[in-house]
């Protein structure tokens, strides 16, 4: 399937001024010809654009812009072809047609980029870091994903597999030549603390890739209080639409109303939940208990209270069911003399009617997060989950290494411990990957990309 000639549309569905489909393969050129006109008038030059028309028989589809690419100075290293063609639906399916039926096949999700990764030309980490930037929801996450991008973080990755290289390289020598070094001495003087070099380099990247994440995937942000209390209020004025129904009508909202904001760079995924309270309501009690869960699954929750009212009971229950929570207590209808008949220590005071407090509240969750920890310019942030998890079995197996190195174990079996995590780091950036994993992880991309 690797020698086959792929196409695919590589812009969205939808009208818009215009649709690009592509193909990548040997007979890209080729199949181009078959209904490309003017074609053959002169060489195809590689990196140039040349304006004709798309045929199928002798019936004209559209007038187009071609672009061409010879191999290897290519995206996947192939002969590639970009044809331009007017926006629409129709259009960019018929010259899809045209591709498939004089020889294309149908790419899959994400082929043109995992063959850039098959031909050698991007690793898996940059490969990834395209799908982040496509992802990306803020000016902080295009610049984490552009640190994959650029190979920050398969040179942070090779240097640690180096480092690793040369204690096993050193542990093969006392193998295969006992009388070169003295065990104790190699372990005591080389192996612990080379090993422990590589795993402090290790925890310094994992401490900040908290914030690597955070930026990247954004905050589940579950926005809870008892009916009537302004949490579509507060979602509405956050997102600055009016996606919650707004009503004085106690259990308006019966379900789970999300919304996206961007923060100083974090994104929140906010979640405005049903008011929870006692009802015989069937469908409220659904809505209520996808509260609960909200509440469970967040990593923030923005708890409202109306300040004009004494504290009740559900009040007091949300108080203590979120009490272990990440949470910041909003103080609504500020405007109105405060009845709640007690203080709240670090609650913010607000009129979500009003949009008063409202940049408080912004800054309040961007100091917590993110103030003043943030310089992706100048350190290296991780923010893919598989990086992450990888990266922390390898300290994992360096750990095992330092203790079996610390009780004097055979160094063969120090060997192990740091094979193991030489391969796990391989798995970073796609040295030691099976096929498996580059067929799931390519899957998640879009036809065309």
């Amino acid at each position: 399937m690797q020698n086959d000639t792929i196409a695919a549309i590589s812009t969205a569905p939808g009208i818009g001024a215009i649709s690009i489909v592509r193909m990548s393969g040997e007979e890209a050129l080729k199949i181009l010809n078959k209904f490309f006109k003017p074609s053959n008038l002169r060489p195809f030059k590689s990196h140039t654009i040349r304006y004709g028309k798309i045929y199928e028989d002798d019936q004209l589809i559209d007038e187009v812009l071609v672009s061409f690419f010879k191999a290897p100075n290519t995206f996947t290293k192939e002969d590639m072809v970009e044809i331009n063609t007017h926006g629409g639906h129709y259009i960019a399916q018929k010259v899809l047609s045209l591709c498939l039926n004089n020889g294309a096949r149908p790419a899959e999700n994400g082929e043109f980029t995992e063959r850039a990764f098959l031909n050698g030309r991007i690793d898996l980490t940059e490969a990834e870091s395209v799908l982040d930037m496509i992802e990306s929801r803020s000016e902080l996450s295009l610049k984490l994903a552009t640190q994959g991008l650029s190979g920050k973080i398969r040179s942070f990755i090779e240097n640690l597999r180096h480092d690793l290289l040369q204690l096993i390289a050193q542990i093969e020598v006392n193998i295969d030549y006992p009388e070169y070094d003295d065990v104790a001495e190699l372990t005591h003087s080389f192996l612990i603390p080379q090993a422990t070099k590589v795993k402090q380099e290790i925890e310094k990247i994992l401490d900040k890739a908290v914030y690597g994440q955070i930026i990247r995937s954004g905050i589940k942000t579950a926005i809870v209080g008892r009916p009537n209390v302004g949490k579509s209020s507060l979602l509405n004025a956050l997102i600055n639409e009016e996606k919650a129904i707004v009503t004085e009508v106690q259990g308006t909202t019966r379900d789970i109303v999300e919304g996206f904001i961007n923060i100083g760079g974090i994104t929140l995924h906010l979640i405005d939940t049903a008011g929870i309270r006692e009802t015989s309501d069937f469908i409220e009690k659904i809505g209520i208990e996808k509260s609960k869960k909200a509440i469970q699954e967040a990593e923030l929750v923005l708890l409202v209270l109306d300040q004009s009212e004494p504290l009740t009971s559900m009040d007091k229950d949300l108080l203590a069911l979120t009490e272990k929570k990440e949470r910041i207590i909003i103080l609504n209808k500020d405007d109105l003399p405060n009845r709640l008949g007690q203080p709240f220590e670090d609650a913010i005071p607000m009129s979500v009617l009003k949009k008063t407090n409202l940049d408080v509240l912004e800054k309040s969750i961007h100091t917590r997060y993110l103030d003043g920890m943030i310089k992706i310019d100048q350190n290296l942030y991780l923010s893919n989950p598989r990086h992450v998890q990888k990266l922390n079995e390898a300290l994992t197996k360096i750990n095992q290494a330092l203790e079996t190195a610390q009780q004097a174990f055979p160094v063969d079996m120090i060997e192990m411990d740091i094979k193991g995590a030489w391969e796990t780091l391989g798995e970073i950036i796609g040295e030691t990957s099976d096929t498996a994993l580059i067929d799931a992880l390519f899957s998640q991309f879009c036809l065309g990309k």
